[in-house]
């Protein structure tokens, strides 16, 4: 039985290959997150293939995440925005070509901090003839002060905790994480809850205790899909790391009464 929350996997040197891929997906893998801050287009486009062909061998759908960078060489990591600058590039605007020519599903928005953010990044895609739904990732503080209208101009929001702790204190990191999972609850808007969610597995085959009540804690909070990065792009045990974080959802969704909103039924 599968989770009805979505797992995320990031792909990387670890997963790009078929082999790994497809036991990655054996194991639980419902999306697949191409990180578009590091790589050449020739690498995305061979991810790309790796998933397609997942999906004809196992007969399901499998939406890729085209993560943007964003304005990431204007962040300074532990210091808020001091001004109001562009968070879709130039480069992003790139990226979005190569996703519409590829038929990329979904792209995430990084450093977004306004509605307003969200709207221009829209405008920008659809400039290039694209429609995909948009995931505002909230890593900054802006962001959180102006959630409600963030999660209104985004099709689905990320709870990205990598970045968002630059910006607040660390020890009100999970008290923020329930606020945007509850607001994005709120308006029946898919939510992903993100970093370092099993990252012990990156080199052990076994998470701790504390990442196992982590990921828990993420669906019961109410999160639609729990997303790893480094477990899976340049961890030592990528299937395993997927197979464990379906152990747990499936596990915490015992104790859930809610509707899940996969982040998959946008597309």
């Amino acid at each position: 039985m599968a989770s009805k929350a979505d797992i995320v996997t990031t792909l990387g040197p670890a997963s790009s290959n078929t082999e790994a891929f497809f036991k990655m997906v054996e194991s639980g893998a419902d999306i697949a997150r191409l990180n578009f801050a590091w790589g050449s287009y020739e690498e995305k486009a061979a991810q790309i293939e790796v998933v397609r062909a997942a999906e004809k061998r196992f007969g399901k759908r499998i939406p890729i995440i085209a993560d943007l960078p964003g304005p990431r060489t204007q962040h300074v990591r532990g210091h808020t925005y001091t001004k109001d600058i562009p968070v879709t590039t130039e480069m992003d605007i790139e990226h979005m070509k190569f996703c519409v020519k590829h038929g990329v599903e979904l792209i995430a928005l990084s450093f977004i901090g306004s509605a307003k953010d969200v709207e221009g990044a829209r405008a920008a895609l659809k400039n290039v003839g694209g429609t995909q739904p948009l995931i505002a990732k909230i890593e900054r503080k802006a962001a959180l002060d102006n959630i409600e209208a963030v999660i209104k101009a985004a099709d689905a929001i990320m709870v990205a905790r990598g970045d968002l702790v630059s910006e607040i204190p660390i020890e009100t990191l999970p008290f923020a994480q329930k606020r945007i999972i509850e607001a994005a609850n709120a308006a029946k808007k898919p939510v992903i809850t993100a970093t370092e969610m099993l990252l012990s597995m990156k080199d052990n085959p076994l998470p701790t205790r504390a990442e196992v009540t982590d990921v828990a804690n993420a669906i019961l909070q109410g999160s639609d899909a729990v997303m790893l990065s480094e477990e899976t792009s340049v961890g030592k045990h990528p299937s395993e790391a997927v197979a464990m974080m379906e152990k747990i959802t499936l596990e915490a969704e015992k104790h859930i009464a809610r509707s899940i909103i996969p982040v998959a039924s946008l597309v």
